[in-house]
């Protein structure tokens, strides 16, 4: 198999997130096919990433295919239109995405010589400002509930309150949980740390709050894999109801989660976000500042971090009584 054949070759599509070549780029010509894979390959590491801009990328050109429109006849009115149609089916912020998925290929393209210019450089995405985020949020009561409902007497349920309460008291993001290895909850000086890997190939380093502390020793003891420090921390667990050596995948992290929420009588709306938005908030609550909670989330803006506080969200029944009607 040449180097052509492997890099189109339909397992390698697969793994970098997609199911087939457009046909505009094929018929552009061996070298913006070339081009069009790297730009999966070489410019972008997050898998996510890659799924979420094979989708969007995907839409256009097959809109793109049905209006007869060759890569080289693509201008910038031919985009405003796309995203016109886009959004009578899909809603702001998704299409924004997909507009900045069009214009990030455009100008990898451009900067290899496939196009002259970037056609989606000058179209502007809908207006969408968001000061509220939509991630459900549990209360401290509600979380604690959820916690302590775990039955800790087997392994599974040690490793379930142990890879909730990181997510509470850390902060993060399931994917940067689900990738930690034994090696990522470590001692430095008298205070344990987690590692977690975010994105952009960025390390961040929090303290472990106390009681995350203690789930996690619980776990790591009862699961013996203290010394195994290369392999992964959050494992899966085979029929038996053993623990593999293969890590959980945050889909099984979902499905856990929801199946604890149920159980403890919690909102079916709980999902792996939750944690995060539920950390931030209660730590706002308990005089906590946005700075350091941003620095704790690993967020680039402030705005990022104060969308998961919720601290203002509740409206007093003394507030709505000062309507003297």
């Amino acid at each position: 198999m040449n180097d052509e054949t492997a890099l189109t070759s339909r397992k390698h599509l697969v793994r970098i997130g997609l199911e087939t070549l457009p046909s505009v780029i094929v018929r552009a010509g061996e070298k913006a096919t070339r081009r069009f894979i790297e730009f999966y390959t070489a410019n972008i590491r997050n898998k996510n990433t890659r799924l979420a801009y094979a989708h969007a990328h995907r839409l256009f050109f097959d809109w793109c295919d049905d209006h007869g429109l060759p890569l080289e006849a693509i201008q910038p009115a031919f985009v405003g239109a796309y995203i016109e149609e886009l959004q009578k089916t899909h809603a702001a912020p998704s299409v924004k995405q997909h507009l900045a998925a069009i214009g990030m290929l455009f100008d990898w393209l451009v900067v290899g010589q496939i196009v002259p210019f970037n056609p989606a450089a000058s179209v502007r995405g809908p207006k969408h400002v968001v000061k509220r985020g939509k991630t459900p949020v549990l209360t401290a009561d509600q979380a604690r509930k959820l916690l302590d409902s775990i039955d800790t007497t087997t392994i599974v349920g040690l490793r379930d309150r142990a890879l909730i309460g990181v997510m509470v008291y850390s902060f993060a993001r399931v994917g940067a949980v689900v990738a930690m290895r034994v090696e990522d909850y470590f001692q430095s000086g008298k205070r344990w740390q987690f590692r977690l890997h975010e994105k952009g190939g960025k390390r961040h380093e929090v303290p472990a709050h106390h009681n995350a502390e203690a789930y996690l020793d619980a776990y790591i003891e009862a699961a013996g894999i203290d010394r195994d420090k290369k392999t992964p921390l959050f494992r899966s667990v085979d029929r038996q109801r053993r623990v593999t050596e293969r890590p959980m995948h945050r889909l099984d992290v979902l499905r856990m989660i929801k199946r604890r929420a149920r159980a403890a009588g919690l909102p079916q709306t709980t999902c792996c976000h939750t944690f995060r938005a539920t950390g931030i908030t209660a730590y706002m609550k308990n005089g906590g500042t946005l700075a350091n909670a941003q620095r704790i989330a690993a967020h680039e803006s402030p705005r990022t971090t104060k969308l998961y506080d919720r601290t203002s969200d509740e409206i007093t029944l003394d507030e709505v009584e000062r309507i003297a009607i």
